[in-house]
C-alpha cells in the first residue's frame, strides 16, 4: 500500500430544506389553519480518527465529499427528512488544516476523536411556526440555510514514541528491521528509505513504537533531499534516536549537520530529548571505537552510546535508554495534566 501523508479535499455540507406554506382544508373542518411543516436539516461533514489506518491514500482517489441536502417541509405538519452526514475516516495523528495550509482546525490524536468540519444548514420553518393570535393565517415560510463549502488539507503525522534521525545510510532501517517485525528496504546506497516506516520494538517485556524517516542531508530544511518532507512525523515522538555512521570518516560533521537541520526546521525538534548513538561499530576495532567516542563527546558535549544494528551489539542498552526516556516523558506529561507543576527542561 502506497504511503501518503498529505491530501487536499473538497467538502460541502448539505443545505437545509425550505419550510412549507400549506393550509389545512378538509371537509367538515370549520377552521383549518396553517399546517406547513419545517424543512429537514442538511447533512454535516465530520472527521473521525479510527484504528487500522496509517496513510491517507484513500483521499488520492476521492477528493470530493458532498453531504445530502435536507428535504423540504410538507403539508399536514410533516417535517422534511434530514440529509445524511458524511464521516471522513482518518488515521490517528491527522491534522485538519484550512485552505492556507497553516491554520490548524483540528488535531485528531486519539481513536474515536471526532470533529465537525462543515455543519449542515438548518431547515427553514414552515408557516405553522408563524401562527399567532394576531396572525392566524400566515403566508410566510423560511428558506433552508445554505450548506458550507470549503477546501481543507489533511496532513498525517505518525504517532510514535521514538523517531530515528540520521544521514542517509546511517543504519536506521537496519536497526528497525533487527529490533522489530518491520521490513523496511535496506540497500548500500543513499535514500533507500523513501517513505516513513513504523515498527514495534520490545525490550524487557515493554513495547514502544519507532518511526524511521528518510535520511536528512545538508540543506534538508530548505527542500533538499527527502527528509524535510517527513520531519513532521517525528514532531510527536517522545524521544529522538540520532544515529551516526561510525564508518563515515567525519562523525562530528555528520552530527552537526543533523542538529543544524533540526534547528532550521523548528517545531521544537531540536529541544526534544535525544539519544545519540555511534552505529556500525562492528566495522571498528576497540581503538577506533574509543577514539571516535572521545572525539564526538569532546566536540559536541553529548553523551555517546555505541551500537551495531547489524550485529546487535549494544542495541539492548540503547533500547533500554529509549524506554527510560519514554517513561520520563510520560511522567512529565502526567504531571502537566494533573497540574502538579511544569515539566523541567531536558538537556541532551
Amino acid at each position: 500500500m502506497k504511503f501518503l501523508d498529505l491530501a487536499k479535499v473538497y467538502i460541502r455540507s448539505g443545505g437545509g430544506g425550505a419550510g412549507c406554506i400549506s393550509f389545512r382544508r378538509e371537509k367538515f373542518i370549520e377552521y383549518g389553519g396553517p399546517d406547513g411543516g419545517d424543512g429537514g436539516n442538511g447533512g454535516s461533514v465530520s472527521a473521525e480518527a479510527v484504528e487500522g489506518l496509517n496513510t491517507l491514500i484513500d483521499f488520492r482517489y476521492q477528493q470530493h465529499f458532498f453531504a445530502k441536502n435536507g428535504q423540504h417541509g410538507m403539508g399536514s405538519q410533516r417535517t422534511g427528512a434530514n440529509g445524511d452526514d458524511i464521516i471522513l475516516r482518518l488515521p490517528v495523528g491527522t491534522e485538519i488544516l484550512d485552505e492556507d495550509e497553516k491554520t490548524v482546525l483540528a488535531d485528531l490524536t486519539e481513536v474515536g476523536q471526532r470533529f465537525v468540519i462543515a455543519k449542515g444548514g438548518n431547515g427553514g420553518w414552515g408557516n405553522l411556526r408563524f401562527k399567532s393570535a394576531t396572525n392566524q393565517a400566515p403566508r410566510r415560510a423560511n428558506p433552508g440555510q445554505e450548506g458550507i463549502e470549503r477546501t481543507i488539507w489533511l496532513r498525517l503525522k505518525l504517532i510514535a514514541d521514538v523517531g530515528l534521525l540520521g544521514l542517509p545510510n546511517a543504519g536506521k532501517s537496519t536497526l528497525l528491521a533487527a529490533t522489530s517485525n518491520a521490513r523496511p528496504k535496506i540497500a548500500d546506497y543513499p535514500f533507500t528509505t523513501l517513505v516513513p516506516n513504523l515498527g514495534v520494538v520490545g525490550v524487557d517485556n515493554v513495547e514502544f513504537v519507532v518511526a524511521d524517516i528518510p535520511g536528512l542531508i545538508d540543506g534538508a530544511s530548505e527542500g533538499r533531499g527527502l527528509g524535510d518532507l517527513f520531519l513532521g512525523h517525528v514532531e510527536r515522538c517522545a524521544v529522538l534516536l540520532h544515529l551516526i555512521d561510525g564508518t563515515s570518516g567525519d562523525p562530528v560533521g555528520d552530527y552537526r549537520t543533523i542538529i543544524q537541520e533540526l534547528e532550521a526546521y523548528g517545531g521544537g525538534l531540536a529541544e526534544k530529548p535525544r539519544i545519540t548513538v555511534l552505529n556500525k561499530i562492528d566495522a571498528l576495532d576497540a581503538e577506533e571505537r574509543a577514539f571516535l567516542k572521545d572525539e564526538v563527546e569532546c566536540e559536541t558535549g553529548v553523551k555517546l552510546m555505541l551500537m551495531s544494528g547489524a550485529s546487535g551489539e549494544g542495541t539492548v542498552d540503547v533500547l533500554r535508554a529509549l524506554r527510560a526516556e519514554i517513561d520520563d516523558n510520560r511522567l512529565r506529561q502526567k504531571q502537566l495534566e494533573d497540574g502538579d507543576g511544569e515539566a523541567g527542561p531536558w538537556h541532551p
